[in-house]
């Protein structure tokens, strides 16, 4: 089987999990690697390789230019800065290459519209890299909240996204930088917790929301500030809520609650498993898990990714299977597209503090 050839449009850090996850996924390869200095391409590669090594060593581009133009390339991975991505995503669109882009996919609902247009009029695919979208435990997940004797009608979701950085952190880090990043916290963690209310919606949009921005890192020359503590309260159609809180300033937790007529549904861990092999979740007090048939091996984090079952080696496989079916996924940039209405909503009720109707 031809397996779908992927281009690494920078060598940012969150590069090397995915790296790992397209080497376990079966039916893709790393085929190039682009910096704005082939010595960084070089390095990156090497590092990739002496852990994971693809049968065809990557290629390394000196520009991103060369790589969206290259010929040994099917797909493009974008974890750029979030203010970038646009010309990149519409770049590799019209050199007729699908794109798995990082979140938030772009500074605004506008910009991501053009950047979906430009991939479907170039008959390419748009997906963003939320991996838990992509874990066997969302399919059970569902089936638990659509059986009515579980949960019952819905009221209220909850979830709160969080860790505590070094204090270097503010100072050099992207997601402290408003031009960059200018969602901050809310779009680095927040977009995770809005993915899965919606998701949980059935994409259902939310009638009004209010936010609140709590903390702001500081302004540096030439650094605007961003969101680094933020909470919000969505309203829906038939009284359902949402509340989330994200943020840099508190310790690591990454859960969802929903709660219904009848009971209620706990996700401990919905962004990254505490056991990668064995995800789980609760429901009024029961434990369901569900297993992958894969042994964890011993003296390793069970929750470590890129095995050939973990979430985000599912979602570089669902990549690869869905363009190996000559089809075109249209749900996937939906759930992008609506997951940016609903958090550019969040950060003007955020910056404006009054209600934002949609």
């Amino acid at each position: 089987m031809k397996k779908l050839r992927i281009g690494f449009l920078s060598t940012a850090g969150i590069g090397k999990k995915n790296w790992k996850a397209i080497f376990n996924s079966g039916n893709c390869v790393v085929s190039a690697v682009a910096s704005r200095g082939i010595e960084k391409s070089h390095k990156f590669i090497d590092e990739c390789q002496r852990e994971f090594a693809f049968a065809e060593k990557p290629v390394a581009f000196g520009s991103y230019e060369e790589l969206l133009a290259s010929e040994i390339v099917d797909a493009i991975y974008i974890p750029l800065p979030t203010a970038l991505r646009k010309e990149f995503v519409i770049r590799a669109a019209e050199n007729r290459k699908h794109v798995l882009c990082e979140k938030p996919c772009a500074p605004s609902a506008a910009e991501l519209d053009e950047m979906i247009s430009a991939c479907r009029k170039n008959g390419v695919q748009f997906m963003d890299g939320v991996m838990f979208m992509h874990s066997p435990r969302m399919g059970k997940i569902r089936e638990t909240l659509d059986d009515d004797q579980n949960v019952g009608a819905l009221r209220r979701i909850s979830s709160s996204f969080s860790f505590y950085p070094n204090e270097d952190f503010f100072q050099n880090n992207i997601r402290a930088n408003g031009a960059l990043e200018p969602a901050g916290c809310l779009g680095d963690l927040g977009w995770y917790s809005i993915r899965f209310a919606l998701w949980t919606l059935n994409w259902q949009l939310p009638k009004s929301v209010t936010a609140k921005i709590l903390a702001q890192s500081e302004a540096l020359p030439n650094r605007p500030s961003a969101p680094i503590d933020f909470s919000a309260e969505l309203i829906f159609d038939g009284g359902v809520s949402f509340g989330f809180y994200s943020s840099f300033l508190a310790g690591h937790q990454n859960w969802v609650h929903v709660s219904g007529h009848k009971g209620w549904l706990l996700v401990p861990d919905f962004v990254r498993p505490f056991n990668g092999y064995e995800p789980a979740f609760e429901v009024n007090q029961k434990i369901i898990t569900l297993a992958s048939g894969v042994k964890c091996p011993r003296n390793t984090d069970p929750g470590i990714l890129g095995h050939a079952t973990s979430q985000d080696t599912f979602m570089w496989r669902n990549f690869a299977n869905q363009l190996a079916s000559g089809k075109l996924n249209d749900d996937w940039p939906m759930w992008s597209a609506k997951t940016q209405i609903v958090l550019d909503a969040c950060f003007k009720a955020g910056h404006s503090g009054e209600v934002v109707e949609l």
